[in-house]
């Protein structure tokens, strides 16, 4: 894997690579990606990779970039004006910033969910079967076995497996966070983006989201980003740091927090700013 080059104008030490977890091979390859809102510059030629089946926690101060980057892998970031990319990010060796690509598509093949619960006003069935609605599966049977699926899936079968039919809204914040998650996997992705999925959660319903995270991992490739470097530890297989939009140091997670090379990763790991 290639350094990643200095941020000049913020002196951020060029990044840091140590062995990755990953012996299924990569799914996402970013390469030297750069990303500018109008004039402003948000992230400078950062470059990892994600593997597959595996947990990749993306950590660092507020403002570094984590959740620009999160959101650029399923292109989101492209719904802001003036936006600018340069460099790829590959998902299966293909840059999705290809001008022939279906982003619809890809947004498919990523579920995503994002920091608060962000259930429809409908019925709990219905809200996991949304995506397959949308693409016009209208199978009874086929839509019946995904919500047993998914909410299995998402560890919720049990709780709410004799009120489907209710409003969805009705759910507790924990529950309405797994019934996302159930959302994201109904249409079966390859690839779950998580941007702070415990940050609105109080700290049993965040125990439940972790449990949860840990029996996906091998079903899913998971990219989470959090501020919670004690839920980095505990959920992730890898972990990159990041600050002033560059990747400062990447590598298997037990190496990241206590072995660092890094000065800068050493000092927000260990408390010192952040």
């Amino acid at each position: 894997m290639a350094t990643a080059a200095v941020n000049d104008d913020n002196q951020v030490p060029a990044t840091v690579y140590h062995p990755q977890t990953g012996p299924e091979g990569t799914v996402i390859e970013i390469d030297k990606f750069s990303l500018w809102y109008g004039a402003k510059q948000a992230l400078f030629e950062n470059t990892l990779n994600f593997e597959k089946g595996l947990v990749t926690a993306l950590i660092g101060p507020s403002g570094c970039g984590k959740s620009t980057l999160l959101r650029s892998l399923n292109r989101m970031n492209d719904l802001i004006d003036g936006l600018r990319v340069a460099g790829e990010i590959r998902l299966e060796g293909q840059n999705i910033f290809n001008r022939d690509l279906d982003v619809i598509g890809l947004r498919k093949r990523m579920g995503m969910v994002f920091q608060k619960p962000n259930p429809f006003p409908m019925s709990i069935a219905d809200n996991v079967i949304y995506p397959l609605k949308v693409d016009g599966v209208r199978d009874r049977k086929v839509l019946e076995e995904t919500v047993a699926r998914s909410l299995k899936g998402a560890a919720l079968w049990e709780e709410v497996k004799d009120r489907l039919k209710d409003n969805a809204l009705g759910l507790s914040g924990g529950q309405q966070q797994r019934l996302c998650i159930a959302r994201a996997i109904a249409a079966d992705p390859e690839v779950l983006l998580m941007d702070e999925p415990c940050s609105a959660l109080d700290p049993l319903a965040t125990i439940k989201i972790e449990d949860l995270i840990n029996e996906l991992r091998g079903r899913y490739t998971i990219v989470i980003v959090t501020h919670n470097m004690q839920q980095a530890a505990r959920v992730s297989d890898n972990t990159a740091f990041m600050y002033l939009g560059t990747i400062v140091e990447y590598g298997q997670t037990d190496t990241v927090f206590t072995r660092p090379k890094s000065e800068r990763t050493q000092d927000y790991v260990t408390g010192r700013f952040g």
